[in-house]
């Protein structure tokens, strides 16, 4: 197996992608800023948790540092990058707009530089559900429209998949786009629904609903979004020349189509939306706790549902998630009464 960058290491799915590649093998060299967006001692644990491995390494580094980030590219030796660094939260980018265009644009052109300079062989990235916006229609495909942000967070990952065609078609350089669909498990985010609720019912504090509990989430699993990310990483799209259109056996100069970068899109979820009133009703009975509810509207930027068309992906890598919503969350709340006591 050869060397693997991952950036945002000390993140939630980082650090299970991280975790996924050791167990099968490979090394790798990961990155991460160690923000303060939340408690930095819980990256720290990731990190540790990673130290364990010999083919882990780590370097304390921002994907926004350009010097820095052109360093590591010169004096590393990895062949394929699996970019998950980003300022992430759509509430949050609201309040600090700045701090999304820095990490999740000008971050995400350095790690193009870096691919397009050192010849690496595939960019996995990470985009998001976000992108679909307001649409209506369900699944979500990646076929579907998806010029419509509504938040900065989102407009940030839509550009995110501009800029990576651009440059896989002007460089050649095999990239990966995947749309993940609200990523919940053991490690994860403290600004999440899923920790937030946790948190707040075994504390006897009041959890906020949005839409008054009535919004579909398409929950993931974490460790089948990593074995997601695995299957797609080992598995480089293609330039394709298609055919072009003919009249009478003849070619179109008009219609003919243009050959197409090695670049691929796909959505990553269950494939399961699930209600917010079920999600919390399971968290209930697994706390033995009722939750007591703040119900609110729904907030600037949220959607009403997400649900994920995986077929592509399914027929491409053979990638099928395996971890229903009961039994998620229960590892989940396992984690957390043995990290938090």
């Amino acid at each position: 197996m050869s060397d693997i960058l991952v950036t945002g290491a000390a993140g939630f799915i980082g650090f299970h992608v991280c975790k996924a590649l050791l167990e099968r093998g490979d090394k790798v060299i990961g990155i991460d800023n160690l923000n303060d967006y939340y408690d930095p001692r819980l990256k720290e644990a990731r990190l540790s948790e990673l130290a364990g491995y010999k083919l882990f390494s780590f370097q304390k580094l921002d994907v926004a540092d350009r010097a820095g980030m052109e360093k590591l590219f010169e004096k590393s030796e990895f062949s394929r990058v699996v970019h998950l660094a980003a300022q992430a939260g759509v509430r949050y980018s609201v309040q600090n707009p700045q701090v999304y265009v820095e990490s999740n644009v000008v971050g995400f052109l350095h790690i193009l530089e870096g691919c397009r300079h050192h010849k690496i062989s595939h960019l996995v990235f990470a985009s998001s559900s976000s992108v679909y916006g307001s649409n209506t229609k369900v699944p979500f495909s990646t076929e579907d429209f998806t010029d419509h942000p509504l938040s900065l967070y989102a407009a940030t990952k839509k550009s995110n998949e501009l800029m990576a065609y651009s440059y896989s078609h002007l460089y050649q350089i095999p990239t990966t786009g995947l749309r993940f669909f609200t990523v919940y498990g053991p490690w994860g985010r403290p600004d999440m629904a899923t920790f937030l609720f946790t948190k707040a019912i075994t504390e006897d504090r009041p959890i906020n609903v949005f839409n008054f509990g009535k919004m579909q989430r398409d929950f993931t699993y974490v460790d089948d979004i990593a074995q997601g990310v695995l299957s797609v990483l080992d598995r480089p799209p293609v330039s394709t020349i298609e055919a072009p259109d003919t009249k009478d056996g003849q070619e179109s100069l008009i219609t003919s189509k243009l050959p197409a970068p090695p670049y691929k899109v796909y959505n990553i979820g269950n494939h399961q939306p699930v209600e917010l009133d079920y999600f919390i009703t399971l968290l209930e009975k697994l706390l033995n706790k009722k939750a007591i509810r703040n119900n609110l509207p729904l907030q600037q930027g949220d959607v009403l549902s997400t649900y994920a068309d995986i077929d592509d992906l399914t027929h491409d890598t053979g990638f099928v998630p395996v971890t229903p919503i009961d039994k998620g969350l229960a590892s989940f709340v396992a984690w957390y009464k043995s990290y938090y006591g």
